[in-house]
């Protein structure tokens, strides 16, 4: 099976400082990927650097496009890559607020990203848009609403709708449960969870939380210092941690 992205020794430099270096992966269709490590190893970075909201210093990240198969992103012109964050890519920042227009209605948010592909009547576009909203449990009655009269939650929620509606292929999710009171993050994990199985989405998760990678993730890369430092299955490298990192990591939530 072809895998959806390959990552291919990618590293990111800041003067003699490691962001992340010497990265190597394949995410295959329908698989969640989760990044775990403390603040500082490096996992946004590399997020950033996939999803092309950073400049990597070397290496390739490749995407399995529809029409010409294995393409690094990295190489591909700015209009393409806008393009491709638009339809087969999504990214569900941590803070609500970075993913959504602000002063838009709740229905423009999530419109606005059909309107980006080339959507253009109206009553379809407001369909979609009630649509989504139902599936991310917003009452069709809040879509003319401002996201700056929702909760973080529904706020939370409002951005994965707006993220979702064009059915991506591939998810980034950079802590998307964080900041957020544990009942509303357990709400948000089920959503996600549903999501995820329902469209059969491949999703890549930085979180520092191991019971979200643990419901959410099918495989998990452990990060220190900028290096992965432990990969494998969820269960197996959560059960039977190798590195010493990572068993400190999981000893710590067990002492809780």
């Amino acid at each position: 099976m072809t895998p959806l992205l390959s990552v291919r020794n990618l590293s990111k430099m800041y003067g003699s400082r490691i962001g992340c270096t010497d990265v190597n992966f394949d995410l295959y269709p329908g698989e969640v990927l989760g990044i775990v490590g403390e603040s500082g190893s490096g996992k946004s970075t590399l997020l950033n650097c996939m999803a092309g909201h950073l400049e990597p210093t070397t290496g390739q990240v490749m995407f399995d496009t529809r029409t010409d198969g294995l393409q690094d992103t990295l190489a591909m012109s700015e209009a393409q890559r806008r393009m491709l964050s638009r339809t087969d890519w999504a990214f569900v920042h941590q803070h609500a607020r970075d993913g959504l227009r602000m002063s838009v209605s709740a229905g423009g948010n999530v419109g606005e990203r059909l309107m980006a592909v080339g959507a253009r009547n109206y009553a379809d576009i407001r369909s979609n848009a009630i649509t989504w909203l139902d599936r991310v449990e917003i009452n069709a009655d809040r879509i003319d609403d401002r996201p700056s009269a929702f909760s973080g939650g529904m706020q939370q929620r409002l951005q994965i709708a707006r993220n979702l509606v064009t059915n991506p292929r591939l998810v980034f999710m950079d802590e998307p449960t964080g900041g957020l009171d544990v009942s509303v993050q357990a709400r948000l994990l089920d959503l996600l969870r549903n999501l995820v199985r329902d469209l059969g989405l491949s999703a890549i998760i930085v979180t520092h939380d191991l019971a979200v990678v643990r419901l959410l993730a099918d495989r998990l890369m452990v990060m220190k210092g900028g290096h992965v430092v432990e990969n494998g299955l969820t269960d197996q490298v959560l059960d039977d941690p190798q590195h010493a990192y990572t068993q400190l990591l999981v000893s710590s939530v067990l002492q809780v």
